[in-house]
């Protein structure tokens, strides 16, 4: 049977929402695919290159104020006697204060990339600089914790695509942007009868469209029911991200069991006007943080939840002509939890003495931070995971 164009682009659209293997979502009707005990990882990316030196400020460093002189932060909520953070994000001060949050400067890796693409491209796979992977860190974990199992691993991405961290070479996570849309789109006419047809096609790719369609038609709706399954009296903002943390508060609430979940804002690439743009994203974030951390606590949650930050890249050092900053080097990570074992600022400020050509030195490696994930919280060999054998750390 051939399949016209236009039938072939229509599957595609709604396949494109999951970009997973079909046995993956099967997985999800499986009441014990986890036990409720287990922790859950919230990984929310910074696109387009936070300014690490504008989020976590080095209040008495003047050589920061003498490259900065017309964006530098003089108003930060004070950390320490050294260190202050945004006021957009007051809430951050507010969990730094009550020991829930702990951060980790010059976070990078060697030989670093400046491209978007590129930078993002490793960070997404774990990769070397000089190495070019294509499944993600997330993504080879589904497939360590599948491998062989009868449960495989779950993980959603809150976005219409599926990122290159969720990736596996067996296994991938699921991408939607609205449980309920995704369920109406599903119950379509059109696909439901394309779903009902017995279609055998010689062509792989459109087969494989044909049994994700079929996938994602049988569980759009389980989905749907999880997430509108314990409705939320916590009061979120009206944001793209308040959005997408009360989908992901939702599905957490309900007994969907899903261990990973993946958001992203942006874009951070803030060659001008950066403080306007910065204060926009922070108090967005800030704001949606605060409600989602609210509503977990409220549940008995927040002991069991890791929230991640970073970004593919920080800024230089000195700013631009434009009241801005252009692509950097290292930068800092945020963890949020109610179960940290070390809080508050983990390691050194950068160092503004000592550059590469204007650009921070990195002194943490990415995947250190990504190997004390997988092991100490998501339990996972991540040996095996990243090929990482250069230790871990203590602050989870």
């Amino acid at each position: 049977m051939l399949i016209k164009r236009r039938e072939f682009l229509k599957i595609s659209s709604l396949a494109s929402a999951s970009l997973l293997i079909p046995n993956f979502l099967q997985s999800m009707t499986l009441d014990h695919a986890f036990k409720p005990s287990q922790k859950i990882l919230i990984v929310l990316q910074f696109t387009g290159g936070n300014d690490g030196l504008n989020t976590i400020i080095p209040t008495k460093n003047d050589i920061y104020f003498k490259e900065r002189n017309n964006i530098a932060i003089t108003d930060s909520l004070p950390l320490n006697d050294e260190t202050g953070i945004n006021p957009s994000l007051s809430y951050f001060k507010e969990l730094f204060d009550n020991g829930e949050l702990s951060v980790m400067n010059n976070v990078g890796y060697p030989d670093p990339e400046k491209s978007h693409f590129r930078s993002m491209d490793i960070w997404h796979s774990a990769s070397r600089s000089d190495q070019f992977l294509e499944t993600g860190w997330l993504g080879r974990y589904l497939d360590e914790e599948c491998y062989q199992c009868e449960h495989p691993t779950q993980a959603l991405e809150v976005d219409d695509m599926l990122s290159l961290a969720l990736k596996g070479e067996n296994n991938k996570a699921f991408a939607f942007k609205d449980p309920k849309k995704l369920y109406q789109t599903s119950q379509e006419k059109y696909f439901k009868s394309l779903y009902d047809q017995n279609h055998h096609h010689d062509d792989e790719t459109v087969s494989y469209l044909y049994q994700t369609l079929g996938s994602t038609i049988n569980n759009a709706d389980y989905i749907f029911e999880k997430s509108k399954s314990k409705k939320t009296v916590q009061e979120y903002p009206n944001s793209k991200l308040g959005k997408d943390f009360k989908t992901v508060a939702s599905l957490i609430k309900s007994d969907i069991n899903t261990q990973v979940y993946y958001l992203s804002i942006g874009s951070f690439d803030t060659h001008v006007n950066q403080n306007e743009r910065q204060q926009k994203l922070f108090g967005e974030i800030n704001d949606a943080i605060k409600s989602f951390v609210a509503d977990m606590k409220a549940n008995g949650l927040f002991n069991d939840i890791l929230l991640m930050t970073f970004s593919e890249f920080g800024r230089r050092v000195a700013q631009n002509a434009s009241k801005g900053t252009d692509h950097g080097t290292a930068n800092q990570m945020f963890f949020i939890s109610g179960g940290l074992k070390k809080k508050g600022i983990l390691n050194a400020l950068p160092d503004l003495q000592n550059l590469n050509e204007g650009d921070l030195i990195f002194t943490e490696d990415f995947r250190k931070v990504y190997a004390t994930i997988l092991k100490n919280w998501l339990n996972a060999d991540s040996s095996k995971i990243l090929g990482w054998k250069n230790g871990i750390y203590d602050f989870i």
